[in-house]
């Protein structure tokens, strides 16, 4: 499932974050890519050791923690602290799948890719997130402060920024259930029992889809 969710930053976070992130503090992107992504990997990324760093991943982490419409398709059990990406003029990431498992102590398994767009399309051409998929190739670019979930195990690439520069941030989560299209089922089941609740509060046919909803999550859950 290709998830687009709108406002997962708000508009006084965007400006510390970029305030913050400065533009002395990027380095080389291809240090945190695997082997092969390396190839293809051409953009700067904020240094972690920055002074700036943990304030503006906790900003972002913050965002997705409280976004309601996140937390039920994912259903995230760890998130990894994110990336903060910059393309500039001529910058890309080409095609490539994300590593199975992320680095850290633990290492985590990723399920879930997330690109978090910290500035709004206007300020650069190009740069489309593309990602690969059974319907074709789905582009994605959007408002400032939305974000983008997407499988891990799909292939997919950042377009050449032909003007301006393209800020994200880019982080994976760890899923309480691994399988995506349980997931899929498991988010159109929680939208179909809210709005039996809103409508129905009172019917058995609403306590069915609450029993429904928490047994397939105790099924496939982790």
């Amino acid at each position: 499932m290709l998830l687009c969710i709108p406002d997962v930053l708000k508009y006084a976070e965007l400006k510390t974050i970029r305030r913050a992130i400065g533009e002395d503090n990027f380095k080389d992107g291809k240090l945190t890519a695997g082997y092969r992504a390396k190839l293809v990997k051409n953009n700067l990324q904020l240094d972690k050791n920055a002074p700036e760093a943990d304030e503006v991943k906790s900003i972002v982490m913050a965002g997705l923690k409280r976004n309601r419409e996140f937390q039920d398709a994912a259903l995230p059990r760890t998130i990894r602290p994110p990336l903060i990406s910059r393309y500039r003029k001529g910058m890309s990431y080409g095609w490539h799948v994300d590593d199975a498992l992320m680095t850290g102590k633990p290492k985590v398994r990723s399920d879930i890719s997330i690109t978090v767009f910290l500035n709004g399309p206007g300020d650069y051409e190009g740069g489309e997130l593309i990602i690969s998929s059974p319907f074709g190739e789905q582009e994605v670019k959007l408002p400032a402060g939305s974000a983008v979930v997407y499988p891990s195990a799909t292939l997919h690439q950042v377009a050449p920024v032909t003007e301006g520069e393209r800020l994200a941030a880019v982080t994976w989560a760890r899923s309480y259930v691994r399988d995506a299209a349980q997931r899929e089922m498991l988010a159109d089941m929680m939208a179909v029992q809210k709005k039996m609740a809103a409508l129905a509060p009172d019917e058995a046919e609403t306590d069915l889809a609450f029993k429904t909803y928490s047994n397939l999550l105790r099924m496939w859950s982790e």
